[in-house]
Order: C-alpha cells, then sequence, then structure tokens
C-alpha cells in the first residue's frame, strides 16, 4: 500500500531572497567586465604582450577555466558544512579574485621591461589564479537555483533579478570605464586607468557577495537539497559523461547557453564596439554610451516580457520567442552595416555635435540602427542569461530521474560547454584583426583600416546570428516545457514528503514514478 506524504508545499523564496541572491552573477559579472573585456587591451597595451598571445591567453584561460568547472562542481556536491553547501565557495572565489586582479592589474605594471619574461609569467599565473576564484564563485550561481526555489513562477524572476545585479556589476563598470578612459581624466586604457578601476571594482563585487550570501543563507541547508536529507553526493569526475548523456534536456541546454553567450561575449566586445563606433563611424565618445544606455532601456520591455512569457507557456517558448526576435532585427542591422559608407553622412550613424553649440544630427540611417540595434539588443540581453534558471529544472530533471541531487555539477556542466563556447570570442576578434593587418588590438584612437568594416559586419553580426540560429535548433526538441516541469515538481514532492515520513529514496523512487500516481494535493 503507497504512503500518502505529509506535506505538500513548494519550496518557494521570500521577496528579498528572490532580489538579493541573484547579485552573486552581477558580483562575477564586475570582474566579466574588468577581466575578459579588457585583459587583451591590458597585456598588449600596458604590459607590451603581443598581442596575439594576449588574445589567444583569454581563449587559453577561458578553456583552463571551463576544466575546472566539473571539479568544482564535484566538489561542490560533497560539501555541506556548517556554513552550508554555496556560501563557502561564494566568498573563496570572491577573495581570490580581489587579490589576484590588484597583483595582475596594480602590480604587474611595475615589473622592469628588460624583464619581459617576468611579465609573460606573472600574466599568466596571476590569470590563472582568478579564474580558480572566478569559478568558484560563478559556478555558485547556476547551481543555488535548485535550492532557492522551485515554483514555476519564481524561477523565471531570476532573470529580471539577475540583471539589476548585473546593472549593479557589469554595467557600473561599463559605464565609468569609457568615461575614465577620456582624454581629459586617466586616458585611452592605460596603466593608470587600470589601477583606479580595480579598487572599484573590487568594492562593487564584496558588496555584491555580501548581499548574495544573505539572500541565500536561510535555503543553504539540507532540508532544501534535492528528496532532503543531509546525505551528500559521491559522484565521481568519470560520471559526468553518463549524465551528460542521460539528460538529454542539459545537451541541449547547453547548446542554447553557449549560442547565447558567445553572440553576447563577441557583439558587445569592446574591441568590436571600438572598431564600430570610432574607426567606422568616427565618434566613439558620442555614440558608444547613448548606444549603452538604448541598449538596456529597450531591454527593459523585454524582460517583463520573457517573465510573463516564461510564467505562461515556459523558459523553453520564451528563449525561443525573443532569440528568434533578436534574429529577425539583426538582419536589419546587418543590411545598414553593408550599407554604410565613410563618404556619405546620410550612411554614418550620427547623433548629435556639440560644434557651435549643442545639436541633434540624426539621420535615417541613424534613427533606422537604433530601432533595430535596440529592438535586437533588449531581446538578446533579455535571454542571455535565461538558460540559467533552466539549470535548475535540469537538475530538478535528474533529482526525477536519478534521486540524486548533484546540483553543482549540473550547473558546472552547464558552464563549462558555456565557456568554451565564449572563450572563442576573445581569439576570434584577435584573429580577426591580425587579418587586415593589425598588430595591436583596435582602440577609439585607432585609425580605419581597410576591411575593418568587413570584420566589423562579421563580428557584430555574423556570428551572433549563427549563434543564435544554433540556439533556437537546440531548444526546438527541449523537452522540459512547462506543462511537463508541473509533473515533474510533482512526483519529486510527492518522493520528498515520503522521505520525510521515513520512506527510504529507493523505495520512494518507485512507488512515485508518473503523475497519475501522485495525490492530488502535490498537483497544484
Amino acid at each position: 500500500m503507497k504512503q500518502e506524504p505529509s506535506n505538500a508545499t513548494l519550496n518557494r523564496a521570500k521577496p528579498y531572497q528572490l532580489v538579493l541572491f541573484p547579485l552573486n552573477n552581477g558580483a562575477t559579472n564586475v570582474y566579466y567586465v574588468l577581466i575578459l573585456t579588457y585583459i587583451a587591451t591590458f597585456g598588449n597595451v600596458v604590459l607590451g604582450l603581443a598581442m596575439v598571445f594576449a588574445s589567444f591567453m583569454v581563449t587559453g584561460m577561458r578553456v583552463f577555466d571551463a576544466i575546472t568547472d566539473p571539479i568544482i562542481g564535484a566538489l561542490m556536491d560533497r560539501t555541506n558544512g556548517k556554513f552550508g553547501k554555496f556560501r563557502p565557495f561564494m566568498v573563496i572565489g570572491c577573495v581570490t579574485m580581489a587579490l589576484s586582479v590588484i597583483a595582475l592589474y596594480v602590480l604587474t605594471p611595475y615589473i622592469p621591461e628588460h624583464m619581459m619574461w617576468l611579465r609573460y609569467a606573472a600574466f599568466v599565473v596571476l590569470y590563472a589564479v582568478w579564474v580558480i576564484g572566478y569559478t568558484f564563485q560563478t559556478s555558485v550561481t547556476r547551481a543555488a537555483q535548485a535550492v532557492l526555489t522551485d515554483d514555476p513562477k519564481q524561477r523565471p524572476l531570476f532573470t529580471i533579478f539577475n540583471t539589476v545585479g548585473s546593472l549593479a556589476g557589469m554595467g557600473v563598470m561599463q559605464f565609468i570605464g569609457p568615461i575614465l578612459a577620456r582624454d581629459n581624466i586617466f586616458g585611452d586604457y592605460n596603466q593608470t586607468w587600470f589601477a583606479v578601476m580595480t579598487p572599484i571594482g573590487i568594492i562593487v563585487s564584496v558588496v555584491l557577495t555580501a548581499l548574495a550570501i544573505i539572500g541565500i543563507w536561510e535555503k543553504d541547508q539540507p532540508k532544501y537539497f534535492g528528496l532532503g536529507g543531509a546525505k551528500t553526493e559521491k559522484v565521481k569526475l568519470s560520471q559526468y559523461l553518463s549524465i551528460i548523456k542521460a539528460n538529454k534536456p542539459l545537451q541541449r541546454l547547453m547548446i542554447a547557453g553557449g549560442g547565447c553567450k558567445l553572440a553576447l561575449s563577441i557583439a558587445t566586445n569592446l574591441t568590436v564596439l571600438a572598431m564600430l563606433y570610432s574607426c567606422m563611424m568616427g565618434n566613439y565618445d558620442v555614440l558608444y554610451l547613448p548606444m549603452m544606455v538604448l541598449g538596456y532601456v529597450f531591454a527593459v520591455p523585454f524582460f517583463l516580457l520573457t517573465v510573463r512569457t516564461s510564467q505562461k507557456h515556459g523558459q523553453r517558448t520564451s528563449l525561443m520567442r525573443y532569440v528568434g526576435v533578436a534574429l529577425a532585427c539583426y538582419v536589419v542591422v546587418l543590411i545598414l552595416l553593408i550599407l554604410w559608407n565613410p563618404g556619405n553622412a546620410a550612411f554614418q550613424l550620427s547623433l548629435y555635435s556639440t560644434e557651435g553649440g549643442f545639436h541633434l544630427t540624426l539621420n535615417l540611417y541613424t534613427i533606422l540602427f537604433i530601432i533595430f540595434f535596440g529592438v535586437g539588443y533588449g531581446a538578446y540581453y533579455a535571454t542571455a542569461d535565461m538558460p540559467i534558471p533552466m539549470v535548475a529544472d535540469c537538475s530538478d530533471y535528474e533529482t526525477y530521474r536519478t534521486g540524486s541531487f548533484v546540483p553543482g555539477i549540473m550547473g558546472t556542466l552547464f558552464s563549462l560547454v558555456d565557456k568554451l563556447v565564449s572563450s572563442l570570442s576573445a581569439t576570434v576578434v584577435g584573429v580577426a584583426c591580425s587579418f587586415i593587418g593589425l598588430d595591436k588590438l583596435p582602440t577609439k584612437a585607432t585609425p580605419y583600416v581597410e576591411g575593418m568594416n568587413i570584420v566589423v559586419i562579421v563580428l557584430f553580426c555574423v556570428i551572433p546570428m549563427v549563434a543564435w540560429t544554433a540556439t533556437l535548433l537546440s531548444m526546438k526538441g527541449y523537452s522540459l516545457t512547462g506543462e511537463r516541469m508541473k509533473e515533474i515538481r510533482a512526483v519529486n514532492a510527492a518522493r520528498k514528503a515520503a522521505v520525510a515520513d521515513g520512506m527510504s529514496v529507493e523505495e520512494a523512487m518507485a512507488t512515485w514514478v508518473t503523475i497519475d500516481q501522485v495525490p492530488e494535493q502535490f498537483r497544484t
């Protein structure tokens, strides 16, 4: 005779938890800008390292970052101390990143130029240490989603609050950086600029990390881990391949997440934007910040739309719908960039001029670019981090499938592919620049070089469009629809309640298998 569970409640997060925990992603995104956006420029321009070396190191370390993910994921699943499963990794990661970036950006420029070998060595070692710290903290963002909430109405909200965190982290750095790089302040991404930006970034990251720890504190305890209990999973690294092979939704989510991240990391790359707004259009200071702000403004309604669609139809439908919008809009952006004509002002971006007093200089070309770039950017920016809460769905599915609670492995498996794919961005940009004869990464001071428009078209439009196409194809067969997740959560809830009443995990797994076997109270 089946044992009836004693309770049937979803694990819901409190409002402050939903708001604060996603700030962990904002804390690491500070370094996504400070390191992954600027480190190739730092190595090449400040330390004098070869451009190709600096660019390839970004890719190499991103690959190293991906390789460390499974190790840290397995370690996380084995952790269950007094300080919880996730909080230790957040603290260790935060401290490690802060110390390594100080040593890298502030101290290494003082190594004498005649000891260039030491500059190369310090660059590699300190970058590697930072990567380990980054992996520690960023892995928690995906893994802890499984304990924060399993309410299908709440999980999509992560995307909005994650954006708030990103704006408090990444957005602050993106906004302050170009201002401090102006000629009348610190100059064009020189040693002084990096020395000033480093403490600013660290302070922002530490504050966001502290708030995120408060957000996950109450949920970071055994009763929220899978089917319940204090038992830690002893999954070996060798079992990763079997999990990937059996968990089909995770496979597809890896492709989708990698596609979204590749599109975002290349299209927003500092070098690409410098070539577009300065080398091609001739006015980086006027165009960069307004276009970035416009992109964020356009993103706001899309964040609301993605959440509403996710809550009503599931996250798969929402991701596909708005990635499709981005793809369609960028077809027009592509056409506009192809039509660019340096000899004709009507086919160049122009916002305003301060010569002879402030006055608008908008033309039809700019208006069309703003509309289609803005809508496209808003759509893909709103979906860029949507796969993160979807990892929690894959984790719930793994618990449903095997009874194991392995959020660390699930999160880092997804992150592994995400990082391997996005690691291509710096190398692709560096190699593309070398094809047109450049030996240094372009900045706003770099003059236009023949063929640079082709490089911008490929990097800014073509590659992101291919990545979005891969995302749409992978999501087409993604089985964890909104309706399917309701069934999985109901079965898991029945099993968890039965285990709490004394039934073994094995018996609960055999007793509650399909939705029709689950008592009515678990189906709502």
